[in-house]
């Protein structure tokens, strides 16, 4: 598999929807990404931009407690945002029916993915989210799929 990566330095809550709409473009047919970062980086936030960007209307929030929050887009579509902090291991990640979610074709959001290694599928986006100041962001993000290496 080869990967290929991008860079966005201080980001701002202001840059967010524009970061999003580029994110979503360079990763155009890959419905799998996986969300890293610090507790309180930034990846719910991200998130939400990225769902308002797919068309989502409905009110989004952190799945912390509920493991997994379902959107849906003005056309229908499901969005799945997933947060992993919580889980105690890949058993009940299996019990929620990640897999199904997963091999759906819709978008998956993960937030702590590294709680679930063996359920990731190979092609896939990460984004890597840091805090090198206090009000800005740096995202990286990592295509891991052939077709996707040309859009960086």
């Amino acid at each position: 598999m080869i990967s290929a990566r991008q860079v966005y330095e201080q980001v701002s809550l202001e840059d967010l929807d524009r970061v999003a709409a580029r994110l979503l473009d360079l990763a155009r047919s890959q419905k799998v990404w996986l969300f890293h970062g610090e507790m309180g980086a930034g990846k719910t936030t991200l998130i939400k931009a990225l769902c308002r960007r797919l068309g989502v209307e409905d009110a989004m929030s952190s799945p912390s407690f509920s493991i997994i929050n379902e959107y849906r887009t003005a056309g229908g579509e499901a969005v799945y945002h997933f947060d992993f902090y919580r889980i105690k291991d890949e058993a009940e990640a299996y019990d929620i029916g990640t897999e199904e979610y997963l091999d759906s074709a819709n978008y998956c959001f993960i937030e702590w993915p590294e709680k679930i290694p063996s359920l990731i599928p190979s092609a896939h986006t990460a984004v890597h989210i840091s805090t090198p100041q206090p009000t800005y962001r740096t995202i990286a993000i990592t295509l891991n799929d052939r077709e996707e290496e040309n859009r960086i």
